[in-house]
């Protein structure tokens, strides 16, 4: 059995840069790895709570896509990061006041806290983002941010080959 695979696009396209995980998932949705069997692809915008409820029928690997804050001078807008997201990551965040609705954002780690509650567990996941240079009210990625999607889109077929190739050498379990 192939591994359930769901690469998620988060992210408001009305906030320039913060619509690079949209726009990753729009692109990766024509590219041959999204046709694996298992892999789904979809673009959820700001609708953290859908996420949640999708991930609640069972999911063997996350990926979500997003963009990052710039934090200090050492991050160049346009960077790519793949980083591991552990339960102990999102576990009290929206305890924190991070998950308040707000109908132009979604901290998708706060929407993933919500999971427990609801019964589920937090999947294998990762988070493929791109530091932004530009959130303010816009349309459209930054010229940085925009040539980063082929190495995003690069990332995330990493990640579904090595969820792949792990699922076949453990017997499909």
């Amino acid at each position: 059995m192939p591994a359930r695979i769901l690469v998620a696009g988060v992210g408001n396209i009305f906030l320039s840069d913060d619509g690079f995980g949209p726009e990753v998932a729009r692109q990766f949705m024509t590219d041959a790895a999204a046709s694996l069997p298992g892999v789904r692809v979809v673009d959820y915008g700001i609708r953290g709570i859908h996420l949640v409820y999708d991930l609640l029928d069972g999911v063997d690997q996350l990926v979500l896509v997003d963009a990052l804050p710039a934090r200090g001078a050492r991050a160049a807008a346009g960077g790519i990061r793949v980083l591991q997201i552990r339960p102990e990551d999102v576990t009290g965040r929206s305890d924190r006041g991070a998950g308040t609705p707000d109908a132009h954002s979604m901290d998708p780690l706060a929407a993933l806290d919500g999971l427990h509650a609801l019964g589920g567990a937090l999947p294998l996941t990762y988070l493929v983002g791109c530091v932004a240079r530009d959130t303010a009210e816009g349309m459209g990625l930054s010229d940085e941010v925009a040539a980063s999607v082929p190495e995003a889109l690069a990332a995330v077929r990493a990640l579904i080959s090595l969820q792949n190739q792990n699922q076949s050498e453990s017997g499909g379990e």
